[in-house]
């Protein structure tokens, strides 16, 4: 009955143990995020897409490297308004977000809202925030 009983307890520790890890991010990772997404966003919000691309995840970059001709696309647009739509953990331990940004043609003066995913990724190793899916695409297709 005794081992059965701390065989039940061992079990029960160890299903407690996979929870708390598939929650996510630890509280010390979590206080850091919104330092960093705030610093991320006001440099989207005020058009300055060279220091939002520190910002960006090493490994996605090496994947995926921005062109020249990708920059000189941001420097046609100006944001106007940069909003937080939805937020949630992923299975994964990241974070995503949904936001909305409403941007503004520099040539034509179009404004147009864009809906964009941002998925943030825990780095262990350099202790910080890595925005792991590329600088916001606000054309979608065109």
């Amino acid at each position: 009955m005794y081992k059965r009983l701390l065989q039940v307890a061992t079990a029960m520790l160890l299903l407690v143990a996979g929870v708390a890890q598939a929650e996510g991010p630890s509280r010390s990772q979590r206080s850091k995020l919104p330092a960093t997404q705030e610093a991320y966003m006001a440099a989207v919000r005020w058009n300055d897409f060279e220091a939002a691309e520190r910002f960006l995840d090493p490994q996605y970059l090496e994947l995926k490297p921005i062109t020249e001709l990708q920059r000189e696309r941001y420097r046609q647009v100006q944001v106007s308004a940069y909003r937080e739509r939805s937020s949630n953990a992923g299975a994964d331990g990241s974070i995503e977000r949904r936001m909305e940004i409403s941007v503004i043609n520099r040539n034509t003066l179009a404004e147009r809202t864009a809906m964009v995913n941002e998925r943030w990724r825990w780095d262990a190793e350099a202790k910080r925030w890595w925005q792991a899916g590329g600088l916001p695409d606000l054309w979608q297709g065109q």
